[in-house]
């Protein structure tokens, strides 16, 4: 996988020369390059920002300086690459907020570029001209606003990467964790380690008992209580076709009942009704 970034502060992105990124990268299963906006502007001061048209706070990253930079970056194409080209991921908080799904979907991609935006973000134009030649995704992390896009980068190269055959040693530990789509979305469960007892908590029984029927059993239990707890909006799209029998149970101990599209919790007055209409 090749990723291309650009940015004035290529700096921010040293980083991604650490840990398993930058492992992937001496294995060459990854190779990461990081462009420098500043090298594509034509006066003395390097301007990469103006004022918006139609007044407002801030300045805006210029046009001019963004397309002869993408430009540069799609005429280098790696060996393999797609005849759609890369996929342009722009960080910015009216994007898509970025998910486990997503990350598994740009993971398949040879070739990503990434546009970091600083200041009051990107001129409008320059989405919409590369949309018309690229696949675009516009990306937030979450619902508040950083001072730029490298942070951004920072986070999704993270999840992307390691989701690269061959970066992650035991690739199986990747199907039990949080928001894995093989664990159905939920939650990962409470773990432990050594020792046993630890400043008067224990580890719960079940995880030493060695029937490793009850493990699985009591971990996919715990992932539902978390999730419910923790992240109602996710049980809400679990399918009910994927639970059973026990799921549904300790979902209903946890006050969540099966729709036609997911989980919703039980109301009071429901179950005020339900339980006027039992007969002893």
């Amino acid at each position: 996988m090749r990723l291309d970034v650009v940015s004035i502060f290529g700096e921010y992105l040293a980083p991604l020369q650490l840990s398993l990124i930058g492992k992937a990268q001496t294995q060459g299963l990854l190779d990461v390059r990081v462009h420098d906006l500043r090298e594509h502007t034509h006066d003395r001061h390097r301007t990469v920002d103006d004022t918006p048209y139609g007044g407002g706070a801030g300045l805006l990253m210029k046009p001019e300086p963004w397309g002869e930079a993408l430009d540069a970056v799609l005429a280098d194409p790696p060996a393999g690459a797609r005849d759609e080209g890369p996929v342009l991921v722009v960080p910015s908080p009216v994007g898509e907020v970025f998910s486990q799904r997503a990350a598994v979907e740009l993971a398949a991609e040879p070739w990503l570029v990434f546009a970091c935006g600083r200041y009051e973000g990107i001129d409008a134009r320059v989405v919409e001209h590369y949309r018309t030649r690229l696949r675009v995704r516009e990306v937030s992390l979450g619902d508040y606003v950083l001072n730029g896009g490298e942070v951004a980068v920072l986070a999704i190269t993270e999840a992307v990467v390691r989701l690269v055959p061959g970066v992650i040693g035991n690739a199986a530990s990747l199907t039990q964790e949080s928001h894995a789509p093989e664990h159905d979305g939920l939650l990962e469960h409470p773990a432990y380690t050594k020792p046993a007892t630890w400043r008067g908590l224990d580890v719960p029984a079940v995880l030493a008992g060695g029937d490793h029927g009850a493990v699985d059993r009591w971990r996919r239990d715990e992932a539902l209580r978390r999730t419910a707890s923790r992240r109602p909006d996710v049980l809400a799209g679990l399918d009910p076709a994927r639970c059973d029998a026990r799921d549904l149970a300790v979902l209903a101990e946890l006050g969540w009942a099966p729709g036609d599209h997911g989980f919703s919790p039980v109301t009071s007055s429901v179950a005020d009704s339900s339980a006027d209409n039992t007969t002893p």
